[in-house]
């Protein structure tokens, strides 16, 4: 590996160090004594320590060793964890982030200040100062290292530095096990070392030197003196336990990686291999091609009498199906990945609003295309800062409405059919109508005293520049946000719903798409065109009698079970120039609870999509979210559900206004 991959690979893990480190703190902060949590963010500030040092960021080493420190005395029993002490770190934090971002920048000032608030929290959380320190005892401390130890990038000196760290040591070097000269590789390691140390450390202090080499090794550690503290029998394999239990995802952090040797056969079971992100989006492509080149075999097989063809074209078809499906599943990352960023943000705006707030999550293990992951982080953002501010109460008032003094906030998600809904809920003091349609006539984009829906009102709040806040605040008030939520919804080819009960609580529902590279589709022909209705969208689809479509003229509804839906004609707004087809049919779309028919002249049948997206010079182009290649080589669009369902509600409100 050159060094640039190996500084590559340490930026990938490092930066999930800092998600472990982070999830730790918030943990800790609400379970300040859980020793466990303790000893699992102290050894991942130590591998990150270690591994900063080790790829040439002296800066980040260094001041994350001052972070570590503060968790050794914490875990000596010299202090014990509070408050104070998370969120100094959890600051310190975001400056190890700026530190590894920007390496070549002078962090000095930043660090001198962070610092100083690390060693005031520290200090603080002694209470135990001025106490005498327990009695030194004498260790004979015998290890040795794998043979591949130098070669997998081991440093004994390093060692041996922190064993002098621990108190006055002797050490003597046996190479009793050198190989003749002739027979000697200059890689590998063949020394064995005998260090006697004296120190008013645990053993544990000493065996968590070799914390990360301590499963390949030869180590014992014996007192000499007679006078070792009674610690668990089981110290070294607790250690090893918890270190192995911090890496759940399968894959070694940094440290492990570069320092451990050989492992047995039966650990290998569950690894992981890192793949570039560009990597699978490549993969994706070149599916979406094969996809489309199978289409057109079917198409000519379908037309073909060769019984060998057709066979062939099926086989090709339940391959691609296959392959399709298992390079989609890659793509799928748990949304558990996104949530767990929310829990830091959540922290820092209690604090800083004063108020106290209790953030739950359910259905983590929901999976989502990583591009929609990715591009979901500023919507919720916005949303959970929207419930923070303007959904919770302030502690005294939710006293005073009989509530508990933290307000409750739940982040979810779950499948429904092709499709993952994502919540927000807040049982807080709900959305004032009265106040967002006052906003709204003052605005200009209700009329005084107009009819309108509960649910269309609610609506409201998503139009750019509207904001209900009585002033503005680090958080919110200036009218952004909400409308900057649904337009990224809307270029996810998803929408939102919103629900809201006076004095119990809002709950937005983001409903996107599993994945925005393939899609079944449902292919309709209007005039001479052809185009994709996304099948998750697809409700129903009836025919429209042609006795119906005559009365119908200027009305565009029709009656579907006791309930009226707007349709639109997509020939005329296509404006296609034709007549229309003798038995038109209708396709009723729907979004929650909102509902629209398109009218077309044929139902082609499913399709599976690939989409292509729009050229720049069709980005204003409403109706249409993205192109498709059939199977003969032409192109079909793919229609904006979205967009067609916003023009079926401003036909279905002109008609409210009408009647």
């Amino acid at each position: 590996m050159s060094n640039a991959e190996a500084v590559a690979t340490f930026l990938v893990e490092v930066r999930e160090l800092f998600e472990q480190i982070e999830q730790g703190l918030l943990d800790l902060e609400h379970r300040l004594d859980d020793r466990a949590l303790i000893d699992s963010i102290f050894r991942s500030l130590h591998t990150l320590k270690g591994s900063g040092a080790m790829f040439g960021f002296e800066a980040l080493a260094q001041f994350t060793h001052h972070c570590e420190d503060a968790f050794d005395r914490i875990r000596k029993g010299e202090a014990v964890a509070t408050s104070d002490l998370v969120s100094a770190i959890l600051a310190a934090m975001d400056h190890m982030r700026a530190m590894v971002e920007h390496p070549k920048k002078n962090h000095g000032a930043t660090s001198q200040k962070l610092l100083a608030g690390v060693h005031a929290a520290i200090a603080k959380a002694l209470p135990g100062a001025g106490e005498a320190a327990p009695g030194s005892v004498t260790w004979r401390v015998k290890f040795k290292l794998p043979t591949n130890a130098l070669a997998n990038g081991i440093n004994p000196l390093a060692l041996l530095k922190e064993m002098r760290d621990l108190g006055p040591c002797e050490i003597v070097a046996s190479d009793r096990e050198i190989p003749p000269l002739d027979q000697l590789n200059p890689t590998e390691c063949h020394l064995t070392w005998v260090v006697t140390l004296t120190t008013n450390q645990p053993r544990s202090a000493i065996e968590e030197v070799f914390i990360f080499v301590m499963d390949d090794m030869s180590l014992t550690i014996e007192s000499i003196d007679g006078h070792a503290p009674s610690e668990p029998a089981d110290a070294s394999a607790a250690v090893a336990a918890d270190a192995a239990a911090s890496n759940i995802t399968g894959e070694q952090p940094i440290a492990a990686a570069e320092t451990a040797g050989s492992r047995p056969a039966e650990n290998r079971t569950g690894e992981s291999v890192r793949v570039p992100a560009e990597r699978l989006d490549e993969l994706m492509d070149r599916v979406g091609e094969l996809v489309i080149a199978q289409s057109r075999l079917r198409q000519l097989a379908a037309s073909s009498q060769d019984v060998a063809l057709r066979s062939v074209s099926e086989e090709i078809e339940r391959l691609s199906n296959e392959l399709r499906n298992t390079t989609m599943v890659l793509r799928m990352v748990p949304v558990g990945t996104l949530f767990s960023r929310f829990r830091r943000l959540v922290h820092d705006i209690s604090h800083e609003i004063g108020k106290t707030i209790e953030l739950t999550f359910d259905g983590e293990t929901t999976e989502v295309d990583k591009t929609i992951a990715e591009r979901l982080v500023d919507p919720l953002v916005h949303l959970v800062r929207n419930a923070a501010d303007h959904g919770l109460e302030s502690p005294e008032q939710r006293l005073a409405a009989g509530k508990p003094e933290a307000g409750q906030m739940c982040i979810s998600a779950h499948h429904a059919g092709s499709e993952v809904i994502i919540s927000v809920k807040d049982d807080g003091r709900g959305i004032d109508r009265e106040r967002v349609r006052a906003r709204a006539e003052q605005q200009g984009l209700l009329a005084p005293g107009a009819a309108i829906g509960d649910s269309e009102l609610l609506q409201m709040i998503f139009h750019p520049g509207f904001s209900t806040a009585q002033k503005i605040t680090n958080l919110s008030g200036r009218g952004v946000g909400l409308d900057v939520v649904k337009r990224t919804l809307e270029t996810l080819r998803g929408s939102i719903d919103l629900s809201s009960t006076p004095g119990k609580g809002t709950e937005f529902s983001l409903r996107i798409p599993l994945t925005l590279a393939i899609i079944d589709g449902l292919l309709v022909r209007v005039g001479r065109g052809r185009y994709v209705v996304p099948l998750s969208a697809v409700e129903e689809c009836l025919e429209l009698p042609t006795e119906m479509d005559l009365r119908s003229q200027g009305r565009n509804f029709i009656s579907l079970r006791d309930s009226l839906v707007p349709f639109i004609r997509l020939r005329e707004l296509f404006n296609t120039g034709t007549p229309p087809d003798r038995h038109q049919k209708i396709v009723v779309i729907s979004t929650g609870n909102d509902r629209v028919g398109l009218v077309v002249d044929q139902i082609i049948g499913d399709h599976q999509t690939v989409i292509k997206s729009l050229s720049k010079l069709h980005a204003d182009v409403a109706t249409f979210s993205g192109a498709t290649i059939l199977g003969d080589g032409s192109v079909a669009l793919i229609l904006d559900v979205a967009q067609l369902l916003a023009l079926g509600q401003w036909q279905e409100a002109q008609m409210r206004i009408a009647g």
